[in-house]
């Protein structure tokens, strides 16, 4: 569980792993390669087995992608990952490019005439696929499935074995409904969509079906698996059975029959002349290939469990509410030694990050961080996605911010919160640009917003406040958190990129605007909240959904300029941290508590 600070990989993968990787290319007769960062199973956060781009080119990034042809090669990153990847990555042997400003695609457009470009069907969705090769095709490339992945044989000696850890039960009183009536539901809405049965491959879609939960998958309680759920409401589940628990067989019961990886080929040559839902968002281009071989009609839909998996029941929610508040007070604590103890110790990043990990391990309820905390001093809390590493940890510093996001798993929720805190007397400019930040957090988990309303329609309302002073941030406002599952859920977003998916009640999701200074300092307002149903507005005409406020943790009032809040910003405020005082207070005792008192205290 604890969080290492030790890096694993080097700038010397790429001198030492790209000449292997082009031998086995050569073998195939292919000038390039695709090595996206995503697995088998899309997922954003990998098993060391199978983070192919990290042994490649060293980057360690939770987005990103490479291409690698005969005579060059080039990583590619987004906003979040600028300076990391430019520390991991051997400028000398990858070209280091942007995601999202044309990204893989508009460097296949470059590719040379009659270029054969091999990609691993298993990795990449089909979706996104057929951008690449338009690219390709633009440019007069082909892009060819490998049946063997070239940097899986070159890696093949040292590469780490697959995890099998455990899958257990997750019991009701934390699912809020049967397995047997999820799938029963799900049945029902694939035979509404016209199809016999599903194929499901996204590891949070199998364990919410099934009510079950595993460890594949670091900081996410994963199993890595596949699922065939008929119209009926049956299922086939191919897991490795070195995963299986004693408890599992009779948990799933008989209309969930458990199989061994091996047999998924004939299963999905098996649904030969049937309708069978594929979601070519989430699942490999693997799967429609061997369904369409086999002579199945592949339905393309998105996975029938996206939907209901992010849009929390009652139970579910009413737990992640009982966790963000164990969890609050846990921050509180940490919060309060910020505050006293560190203040005058000045510890280094990651002092910090195992003193907020061990008040949370102090619940006594804590399975897992949701994900590697992020406490950046000074310059490095300027970098989003910054991860404390020896290399780079430094020591807060007076004058300076401490930014910290971190997060918890906890069998009744997921949480993830952020706060900055002055470290010493804060400056006028830290407290003006904390505030603008806190007016865009506020604007957010205030608005009301009518049914059909998407995360990106609602994106700039957390912008408008820096907008007007000149001021943005590069990284998306909010993102989709599961119920004990991963602390990325999509689809719901709120982001400047289009997002057609509507915001439902019971969509937990981050509000987190935030200001980086390049080489000073950054500020992060992250707090968690779920869409609430839709109610009228006094005087108003049509009913509105809103936000409730999950997290409860102090803001620091030492950053907080005053006079810039509006009196019903000042008023949400007030309320947030009479609230916060309200719930998180009866769990704590002594100086802490104490301290949180004065902490909530109305703004002067």
């Amino acid at each position: 569980m604890r969080q290492t600070y030790d890096e694993t990989t080097d700038p010397s993968f790429g001198a030492k792993h790209l000449p292997r990787v082009r031998a086995k290319m050569a073998e195939q007769g292919l000038d390039g390669l695709l090595v996206p960062h995503e697995d088998e199973h899309q997922n954003e956060y990998l098993p060391a087995a199978n983070d192919r781009l990290a042994w490649v080119s060293g980057f360690t990034g939770s987005a990103g992608a490479g291409v690698v042809m005969k005579d060059k090669a080039a990583v590619f990153a987004d906003g979040r990952y600028t300076v990391q990847v430019r520390a991991q990555v051997d400028a000398g042997q990858f070209e280091i490019l942007d995601l999202v400003e044309g990204g893989v695609a508009a460097y296949l457009e470059r590719a040379p005439k009659g270029a054969v470009i091999g990609y691993d069907p298993r990795l990449h969705s089909p979706d996104a696929l057929a951008t690449l090769r338009r690219a390709a095709d633009k440019a007069g490339a082909e892009l060819k499935p490998v049946a063997s992945n070239p940097v899986d044989l070159a890696w093949a000696e040292e590469r780490p074995a697959q995890p099998a850890a455990p899958v257990v039960p997750h019991e009701d009183r934390y699912t809020g409904e049967t397995s047997a009536a999820k799938r029963a539901r799900i049945g029902e809405a694939i035979a509404g969509l016209g199809a016999d049965a599903a194929v499901l491959t996204a590891p949070a879609s199998i364990a919410w079906i099934f009510n079950i939960r595993g460890g594949d998958v670091i900081r996410t309680p994963l199993p890595l698996a596949q699922a065939v759920v008929k119209a009926d409401g049956s299922a086939r589940l191919f897991m490795d059975p070195r995963k299986v628990t004693n408890e599992l067989p009779a948990w799933l019961g008989d209309a969930v029959t458990l199989e061994a990886p091996e047999a998924l080929e004939g299963a999905l040559d098996a649904l030969a002349g049937r309708k069978v839902l594929v979601d070519p968002g989430q699942s490999s281009a693997w799967y429609f290939d061997r369904l369409e071989t086999a002579g199945a009609e592949v339905v393309r839909a998105m996975d029938p469990c996206t939907l209901p998996r992010a849009a929390k029941n009652p139970v579910e929610i009413e737990g992640t509410r009982q966790a963000h508040i164990r969890d609050g007070a846990a921050l509180s604590r940490f919060l309060h030694w910020v505050d006293t103890v560190a203040q005058e110790a000045l510890p280094t990043e990651r002092e910090v990050a195992e003193a907020l990990e061990g008040f949370r391990e102090e619940t006594g309820a804590l399975k897992d961080l949701s994900f590697d905390t992020i406490a950046g001093a000074g310059p490095n809390g300027a970098l989003p996605h910054y991860k404390p590493v020896t290399r780079t940890i430094r020591r807060i510093e007076k004058g300076s911010l401490l930014l910290v996001d971190g997060g918890g798993q906890y069998l009744d929720g997921t949480t993830d919160v952020t706060r900055t805190m002055a470290v010493g007397e804060p400056s006028a400019d830290q407290r003006r640009m904390f505030t603008l930040v806190l007016k865009g957090h506020i604007a957010m988990a205030t608005v009301r917003f009518p049914a059909g309303t998407t995360g990106h329609q609602l994106d700039a309302l957390a912008r408008l406040p820096m907008w007007m002073q000149g001021f943005d941030y590069d990284h998306g406002t909010g993102h989709g958190v599961g119920s004990y599952l991963g602390v990325h859920e999509g689809p719901q977003r709120i982001a400047k990129a289009v997002n057609t998916q509507p915001l439902l009640t019971g969509m937990i999701l981050s509000n987190e605007p935030g200001y980086y200074r390049e080489g000073h300092w950054g500020i992060r307002i992250e707090t968690l909240q779920v869409v609430t149903a839709p109610t009228p507005i006094p005087g108003g005409e049509r009913p509105m959904h809103g936000f409730e406020q999950l997290t409860f943790a102090p803001l620091d009032q030492k950053l907080i300029d005053v006079p810039l809040l509006t009196a019903d910003e000042r008023a949400y405020v007030d309320a947030y941290h009479a609230e916060t005082w309200a719930k998180v207070g009866p769990l704590l005792d002594g100086k802490a508590k104490a301290w949180l008192e004065q902490a909530c205290a109305p703004l002067k």
